[in-house]
């Protein structure tokens, strides 16, 4: 995928959660945005994460990147991460 800007990764990210999130039981009311965050608004799971973390591949059309980057810090991992997050993380490791 060529040069990729920031809005172009956060509706890849958008739409990967509502392909993700699509038969699940729970009502966002203002729907998903940059501030929907994994764990404490979609109610993921470590498994989810996963998921996630494959279908964006697959979306931005890179394997293996380093979401090790984006889910720890300092050794631990992290108590959330939101869609502006993810976002800024695809931007430096595939964005233009």
């Amino acid at each position: 995928m060529n040069a990729i800007n920031q809005d172009r990764l956060q509706n890849i990210v958008l739409a990967v959660l509502k392909d993700i999130t699509q038969d699940w039981d729970f009502d966002l009311i203002n729907g998903f945005g940059p501030d929907t965050r994994l764990i404490e608004d979609l109610a993921f799971e470590s498994i989810d994460l996963v998921q996630f973390a494959v279908s964006l591949e697959q979306a931005v059309g890179r394997k293996g990147l380093p979401f090790e980057k984006l889910f720890m810090k300092d050794g631990d991992y992290v108590d959330d991460v939101s869609v502006a997050e993810i976002v800024q993380f695809l931007f430096r490791e595939v964005g233009a």
